[in-house]
């Protein structure tokens, strides 16, 4: 029996001594298991720390093999030190499909409504464009596209996109109102990426036919 009550006097000592070794308080902040995850190795692109011994106070802080303290994050092949570099003069950021950012302004339906789907005409982008529309539209629209999701059944005006209002709208039309929205419907451009607006747009008028 006192073999057993010495192994758990033991036992308790060894995780009341860990515990307080994880105690934080002061100028000791006690201990880091995986420091990497609270002190970020990689260049931080806001924040610009010149000192090269910064954070080298405590040698478990530092994390780096290059030598610096953790602290250090400036870069020093590009001007002043930043990270973060400005893009040159009268350049736009283009996404990896080239696409330039969507600047039609909301009241521009008319105009948006000429422009031509950039995705060619096949099985696969349909598909897509079916997997997107059940996940964001259909529980307005419906599985049919015919205005009858759930949504539908306690707000009224949902459209129903194969009405003989909506036969001849192009896919244009409908990439700048899921970009923007229209009457009831939110602005969903913020959700998708611009090939998946397109996407969309190309199976609702699948839904049309």
């Amino acid at each position: 029996m006192n073999i057993y009550k010495s192994i758990t006097f033991v036992f308790g000592l060894a995780v009341i001594g860990s515990l307080a070794s994880c105690a934080a308080g002061g100028e000791d902040q006690g201990l880091e298991y995986a420091p990497n995850m609270y002190h970020s190795v990689p260049y931080e692109p806001l924040s610009q720390i010149k000192d090269k011994d910064a954070g080298n106070a405590a040698e478990w802080l530092d994390a780096n093999s290059d030598g610096h303290g953790e602290y250090y994050n400036s870069n020093p092949l590009n001007p002043n030190g930043m990270t973060m570099r400005v893009p040159p003069v009268n350049t736009v950021p283009r996404n990896k499909n080239g696409y330039l950012p969507y600047r039609i302004p909301k009241d521009s339906l008319t105009y948006a409504s000429t422009m031509k789907n950039p995705l060619p005409d096949n099985d696969e982008v349909v598909k897509d464009g079916q997997m997107l529309y059940n996940r964001f539209c259909e529980h307005c629209h419906g599985g049919a596209g015919q205005g009858d999701g759930l949504v539908s059944e306690k707000f009224a005006g949902v459209a129903n996109l194969t009405g003989a209002a909506y036969q001849n709208i192009t896919e244009g039309h409908i990439f700048h109102v899921i970009t923007w929205g229209k009457g009831r419907m939110g602005a969903h451009g913020s959700q998708l990426s611009p090939e998946e607006r397109w996407k969309i747009a190309k199976f609702v008028k699948t839904l049309q036919k």
